[in-house]
């Protein structure tokens, strides 16, 4: 039987995947703030937002990305900006609320900042303009597919590696922002949380608008 993708092919591509996975990133630091300052619940629906995303990009893809970005690359800059700036407001906001008085017992302590539209919206938005994104459907996977077979269907095996490398890597970085946030609950803290997870968002800011 014919198999969708060689499975030399696709051994490789999941060694690949697996790098880029555990690599910090926009999407990783992004899943690290979003577990300090929403919490377990909230971490989930972080990765869910932007695996949602990377659905999109595998449809551009199937669309003809690479020709996209050569004939258009503006309008990809302007896109990766656009989310740079976006992630980088959501930075300074919580470095705002570093700024503030600290409260002097935890009856007083703010609640939990709220980063932005909720964890789902950010996280799509996130990994929209996230050029590691681009990078990966414009000079990574390209290789890996094969002209002489069906393209919807090594597609799809290569979404669903992705995909699942993606929620286990990026779950686990929002996790372990959560608990280190649980042992940071303490009002005369608080301030250094803030500001942890702002220095986190603005440098994923970073990585999206200043990668080439």
């Amino acid at each position: 039987m014919d198999l969708p993708v060689d499975p030399d092919r696709y051994l490789t591509f999941l060694a690949v995947m697996a790098v880029m996975a555990v690599t910090p990133g926009p999407a990783n630091l992004f899943s690290v703030a979003n577990g300090m300052a929403r919490g377990r619940a909230a971490v989930v629906a972080g990765v869910v937002g932007m695996s949602g995303a990377t659905l999109v990009w595998f449809g551009a893809a199937a669309l003809g990305l690479g020709a996209l970005v050569t004939a258009f690359p503006a309008v990809f800059r302007v896109v990766a900006w656009a989310g740079a700036a976006y992630v980088g407001w959501l930075g300074l906001k919580s470095l705002w609320a570093a700024a503030r008085p600290a409260p002097t017992s935890a009856a007083d302590a703010p609640p939990p900042i709220r980063l932005g539209r909720g964890p789902l919206v950010d996280g799509f938005l996130v990994q929209l303009a996230n050029p590691k994104a681009v990078l990966f459907f414009t000079a990574v996977l390209p290789p890996f597919m094969d002209p002489a077979r069906d393209a919807a269907p090594q597609l799809a095996l290569f979404a669903a590696a992705t995909l699942g490398m993606d929620f286990l890597t990026m779950s686990a970085y929002g996790l372990g922002g959560a608990a280190l946030a649980r042992v940071m609950t303490r009002p005369g803290v608080r301030r250094g949380f803030d500001v942890a997870v702002g220095l986190l968002l603005v440098t994923a800011a970073a990585l999206i608008g200043l990668r080439p």
